[in-house]
């Protein structure tokens, strides 16, 4: 029999606690000299740094265009202003709020379709049936890295005459059927903060083949300025900082070090947890990788002996963080209820909602650390009963 969890008066596992997510950045010694002379120069934005890790990317992702901002929430923004977007954007409520707040500040109206349960992305049938006569976008999500449907949402979108977006936020190292998420559809925004694989404190990517769509957003992530202080569309100040260029030059180098020792990690879960009754892995389909920005589980309680938020208390006593993303989807916070389908239900996305558990991962996590996160799910199932029975204890209390 194994130990007991730490619920019930054990020894945590781990002495202190193990974070979600750790960002892994460069070590100063390797940055030193060019920062020193981004120091010197006095030039902090609008540098060489940021112009080079534009033509990086670009080249890393097979795009004409990649566009350094501020941020991936800025990036949408851009885009969806560049695209001209009106009316109606069909998008997923199983994402960051960022995905739908970007819509919103644009002046466009959320239109929640559901996900696959096996991937968790965008269904693209059901983005088909969300579609109304006054949609203009379908917007789809590589939700925790893990590549969306890209050519069954292009071909829903040529249908319909629509523009297909890709919120790449997870989508750094990610491989559609081979190769870079970044050249389908009309634009590809990434996210570079610092829970990425990518990271440069904060910024953003827009990837694009298409030369208009840069122009705009060149401009609008300048105040909408083209430079002669005249304004041409109302911008808003996108720049990402030299310093943070920097950092995303020695970080892309490292990249796909990075994603291999993250699909390591996400193998050794998965291994690890398979033999666990009621336990569930978001599918990658044949062909593509996941780059891993999360790895995550979903828990049956008839099965597995208890519902994810008693696994996730018992998991905080052993000292590991966890998150439930997304719980609550986006459809049911606050700011965006009031676009909540009434006639289309969102079952998937429910589901998932209420079931999903990410577990600990980052680009340079001892495996060690894998393992033991999984000793402690295996113990909390080993004595469900008695966990249950304390969580319900304390509650009365």
């Amino acid at each position: 029999m194994a130990a007991r969890p730490a619920l019930l008066g054990q020894v945590p596992i781990f002495e202190k606690k193990v974070p979600v997510a750790k960002p892994v950045v460069p070590e100063f010694d390797g940055l030193a000299q060019e920062l020193t002379q981004i120091l010197q120069s006095g030039m902090l934005s609008k540098g060489p740094h940021v112009s080079a890790f534009e033509q990086m990317v670009a080249e890393h992702l097979a795009v004409k265009h990649a566009l350094a901002v501020s941020s991936c929430t800025s990036g949408l923004m851009l885009t969806y202003q560049a695209l001209g977007l009106t009316g109606d954007v069909v998008v997923p409520s199983f994402t960051f709020m960022a995905t739908v707040g970007a819509l919103r500040w644009a002046g466009l109206r959320p239109i929640f379709a559901d996900v696959d349960l096996a991937t968790t992305n965008l269904d693209p049938s059901a983005a088909e049936a969300a579609i109304t006569p006054e949609t203009s976008a379908i917007v789809a999500v590589h939700n925790f890295g893990n590549p969306a449907d890209l050519e069954e949402l292009q071909q829903v979108a040529d249908k319909h005459q629509v523009h297909l977006i890709l919120d790449s936020a997870h989508g750094f190292g990610s491989l559609y059927k081979g190769e870079a998420v970044g050249p389908q559809g009309a634009a590809h925004v990434f996210s570079l903060s610092a829970t990425k694989l990518l990271v440069v404190g904060e910024g953003g990517i827009v990837a694009t083949n298409d030369d208009e769509i840069a122009a705009r957003i060149r401009i609008g992530r300048e105040f909408g300025n083209c430079g002669d202080y005249d304004s041409v569309v109302p911008g808003i100040n996108a720049r990402m900082p030299e310093f943070n260029a920097l950092l995303g030059q020695h970080g892309l180098r490292r990249l796909e070090s990075a994603v291999r020792h993250r699909n390591s990690i996400a193998d050794l879960y998965r291994a690890q947890l398979s033999f666990l009754p009621g336990i569930g892995f978001q599918k990658v389909r044949d062909g593509n990788r996941s780059c891993y920005k999360d790895f995550s589980i979903t828990i049956d309680a008839d099965a597995f002996g208890l519902t994810r938020d008693e696994l996730n208390a018992a998991l905080t006593a052993e000292n590991i963080e966890t998150r439930k993303y997304y719980d609550p989807p986006v459809h049911r916070q606050i700011a965006y209820r009031r676009f909540a389908p009434p006639d289309l239900p969102l079952p998937n996305t429910e589901l998932l909602a209420s079931r999903i558990l990410n577990l600990p991962i980052w680009s340079d996590m001892d495996p060690s650390v894998a393992s033991g996160v999984c000793v402690a799910i295996e113990r909390a199932h080993e004595f469900a009963d008695a966990v249950r029975a304390e969580i319900k204890q304390e509650t009365l209390v």
